[in-house]
């Protein structure tokens, strides 16, 4: 259960963040305003109900949520929303917390070696369909089945958490790998 002090910590720590993110999204400054509003709203109502791993994973998450129902209630295309959130990720990426990658780890974690590795030489190691199966001696089209089933694994077992850890992890493990090619 969240306390008022934890409660005004966590607003003062994230109202500015959450108000960017919405502000970015639907660029209307009021609709923005009233986002987060209700999301601390909402937080606070519910904070005896809410088991909360990450708060910044939680907040944005929820602010996700409010642009995606103000993009179809007014019925737009919600893919250009999804695109311009994956942005916002990756340029924001320095508030990434140390839990989310945890999480993302564990997420990895449970794949099969194979599809794993697939992923990895593809998504950190930028490699193309082409490459990954000349260098596993497979076909194309089962690198691209496996990929398929890996990103629908990881999306799957990261809905009780977050769809954020998958870009936000994804693109942290790429920076990470760059830092240690070029060390």
């Amino acid at each position: 259960m969240i306390c008022l002090k934890e409660f005004e910590y966590i607003y003062i720590r994230h109202w500015e963040k959450l108000y960017a993110f919405c502000f970015r999204m639907t660029r209307d400054e009021h609709l923005s305003q009233n986002f987060v509003q209700d999301i601390f709203t909402d937080l606070w109502e519910r904070r005896a109900e809410v088991s909360i791993l990450s708060i910044e994973n939680y907040l944005f998450r929820a602010a996700k949520n409010q642009v995606l129902k103000e993009y179809r209630r007014k019925k737009l295309d919600t893919t250009i929303m999804e695109d311009n959130f994956e942005s916002y990720l990756v340029d924001h990426v320095g508030t990434l917390e140390a839990e989310l990658m945890d999480q993302l780890n564990v997420l990895l974690a449970r794949l099969p070696e194979k599809r794993k590795e697939i992923l990895v030489m593809n998504k950190i190691r930028e490699m193309d369909i082409d490459e990954i199966a000349k260098a596993l001696n497979l076909s194309k089209q089962t690198v691209k089945n496996q990929l398929t089933s890996a990103l629908k694994q990881l999306r799957f077992h990261s809905n009780e958490t977050s769809g954020l850890i998958i870009p936000f992890g994804i693109y942290m493990l790429i920076l990470l790998n760059h830092n240690l090619t070029i060390s």
